[in-house]
């Protein structure tokens, strides 16, 4: 069955990871789903990478957004955004893989941008589930910030995990912040999306949509700390005191960035 969104731009940061690049447009083609356009916004990658992306570029019929300079993910996700001209934006970094039932739960999420004009984002992966939701449509809740829920995870109503959101997303929200590292890239944007009361709606079976791929050969090009690994009860206390402290230290940030 062929799936087509002409309404709705597929937008791919990607950094000196061709194979992946490779392996999530292919999973797109076998699932016969077709864009308006697909852009891929390259950030100053290798030589030989930037190569092996031009070759995929005349199978796959993108537009390639490169450049001179490795200006961080703030900037490649800035500059793709800004020669797409449909009305609606999926973001995707390139090591993600669609599944099956992406196609159905997409159109949904589309039908829900139509129709509700106050919302700006749906969100289709996570690492875990946002801490206050309200049932929005079957599969699906919206996203309820609260500011005195002391779980830190509440800040990110926005994510860089695989989204749908209007293309004028930068003009309410701003731009990515540049010249950073990704996660603080990110978090600008998260600030940003609070500060401007974005709304947002969370897609509940949010592990089933996608799969985050990440091979020995083209590892993860950032860096995420994972503060769960650890069972020893003095790493499990330094988690507790860590996060209360960041918590503190992001409401504070808020409340700067709103004032």
């Amino acid at each position: 069955m062929t799936h087509t969104f002409p309404n709705t731009t597929l937008l791919i940061t990607h950094y000196n990871r061709s194979q992946s690049l490779d392996r999530l447009l292919s999973s797109f083609k076998k699932l016969d789903v077709h864009f308006s356009e697909i852009v891929v916004s390259d950030d100053c990658s290798k030589e030989d990478q930037l190569n092996r992306v031009q070759a995929l570029q005349k199978l796959y019929n993108f537009k390639l957004i490169a450049t001179r300079k490795n200006g961080g993910l703030g900037n490649n996700i800035n500059k793709g955004q800004a020669v797409i001209t449909s009305p609606y934006t999926l973001y995707i970094q390139e090591d993600f893989v669609p599944t099956p039932l992406f196609p159905q739960r997409f159109r949904e999420a589309l039908t829900f941008m139509e129709e509700d004009r106050e919302l700006d984002l749906v969100r289709f992966y996570a690492y875990f589930a946002y801490p206050k939701m309200k049932p929005y449509k079957p599969g699906f809740s919206e996203m309820k910030f609260s500011f005195w829920d002391p779980d830190h995870i509440k800040f990110y109503m926005y994510s860089d995990h695989p989204h749908l959101r209007r293309s004028s997303f930068l003009n309410k929200f701003g731009n990515y912040p540049e010249g950073v590292d990704p996660n603080k890239a990110e978090f600008g944007m998260v600030l940003n999306f609070l500060k401007k009361n974005g709304k947002a709606i969370f897609f509940n079976e949010f592990t089933t949509l996608f799969d985050q791929v990440n091979t020995s050969d083209e590892p993860s090009t950032v860096d995420r700390p994972d503060w769960r690994l650890g069972r020893n009860p003095f790493i499990r206390l330094a988690r507790q005191v860590y996060l209360r402290f960041r918590w503190l230290k992001n409401t504070l940030q808020l409340v700067l960035k709103s004032s």
